[in-house]
């Protein structure tokens, strides 16, 4: 398979991953939503949506063959490697916590869920990885525009959805942070319509 396929199918498959994150993931950060099973499900189908951006904006510079675009993936995989393990232990290891403290009747323990997800290393390791995989997407919409071989617009809404990944936990309501998902969804599906399409231009 070609690479304007393949870039193409990771970025589709980003999409999906980015919807069914907010779509499956429990609204609430209490104990009964931790310990669901949409909890771990909507958390991983995250975090395969970070691994498949890395592939995509690297089939990206295959395609492009231009320095920004290297860069671009370049900064997408050190963002996705930064944020992944934060994602790791949201997903699994508060939801084993959540799930001992029902069973358990111990309510005290999702104190540790705090006591991790505002640590200093950690919180640090998540924010700076999500900035440079805002960074690293505006790059590659940069590189996009500039190309002449894809639209001009083709990577802009998805680099929008990844510059607001940090704003977006801040959103009063949970319907926003679906809206994000779908804002992301849409921006990779253009993008891998375009980039399927350019394989014949």
């Amino acid at each position: 398979m070609s690479a304007p396929r393949l870039t193409s199918a990771a970025f589709a498959a980003t999409g999906v991953m980015f919807l069914l994150y907010p779509v499956l993931r429990p609204s609430g950060d209490d104990a009964v939503a931790m310990a669901s099973t949409g909890w771990v499900v909507g958390h991983l189908a995250a975090m395969l949506g970070f691994v498949l951006l890395g592939l995509a904006v690297l089939g990206l510079h295959q395609i492009l063959g231009d320095r920004l675009s290297l860069r671009a993936a370049v900064v997408t995989w050190i963002g996705a490697g930064l944020t992944l393990p934060y994602y790791g232990a949201e997903d699994f290891g508060l939801s084993v916590i959540a799930q001992r403290a029902l069973r358990d009747g111990t309510p005290a323990l999702m104190e540790l869920a705090g006591q991790f997800r505002y640590g200093t290393v950690p919180v640090t390791m998540f924010a700076a990885g999500l900035l440079l995989l805002g960074v690293g997407a505006i790059m590659a919409a940069v590189a996009g525009w500039r190309s002449g071989v894809l639209g001009r617009w083709s990577a802009v809404p998805l680099a929008a959805g990844f510059a607001l990944f940090i704003p977006q936990f801040f959103a009063p309501v949970y319907a926003l942070r679906v809206a994000h998902g779908v804002l992301i969804t849409l921006g990779a599906l253009w993008l891998a319509v375009v980039v399927w399409r350019s394989r014949t231009a």
